[in-house]
C-alpha cells in the first residue's frame, strides 16, 4: 500500500530509465543496481535516518559511503558499502540520506526511498 502521493516525474524516471524492459525480480534488481551504481558519486557522506536490525547503524550516525555492495547482495534490496571500524560493511541504502552529496546522488537515493515507500517490490 503506497504511503505517499505519486510523484509523476519520479514515476516516469523509474519506469522509463530504471526498470524499463525489466521482467521479473532479478531484472528489476539489476536495473536498480546499475542505476544507483552509475548515478551516485562515491565516496559521499551519509546520515542514518532509521534503525534496522540487520545493521549496526543508529539514527543520526554519520558514515562514509564508498561504493555499492556486490551485486549478489542486492537481489532483494539495495545495499551500499560504508567504512566501519577499519573495515567495509554493507548496509541498506534505505537507512541513509546524503544531504551534502551532489544532486544526482541525492536524487538517486530519493528515487530508491520513493520506490520502497510506495510499497514497490522486485517482481
Amino acid at each position: 500500500m503506497p504511503k505517499g502521493k505519486p510523484d509523476e516525474e519520479r514515476e516516469e524516471r523509474i519506469t522509463m530509465e530504471i526498470v524499463v524492459d525489466a521482467y521479473g525480480a532479478e531484472e528489476q534488481a539489476m536495473g536498480w543496481y546499475c542505476y544507483l551504481q552509475d548515478t551516485m558519486q562515491f565516496p559521499f557522506t551519509a546520515v542514518c535516518i532509521s534503525k534496522r536490525r540487520i545493521s549496526p547503524l543508529k539514527e543520526g550516525a554519520t558514515v562514509e559511503v564508498v561504493d555499492m555492495a556486490p551485486e549478489d547482495e542486492c537481489d532483494r534490496e539495495m545495499f551500499v558499502e560504508i567504512e566501519w571500524e577499519g573495515d567495509t560493511l554493507a548496509v541498506p541504502l534505505i537507512q541513509l540520506e546524503a544531504p551534502e552529496a551532489d544532486e544526482e546522488t541525492q536524487q538517486a537515493i530519493a528515487d530508491w526511498h520513493y520506490w520502497v515507500d510506495q510499497g514497490y517490490e522486485f517482481g
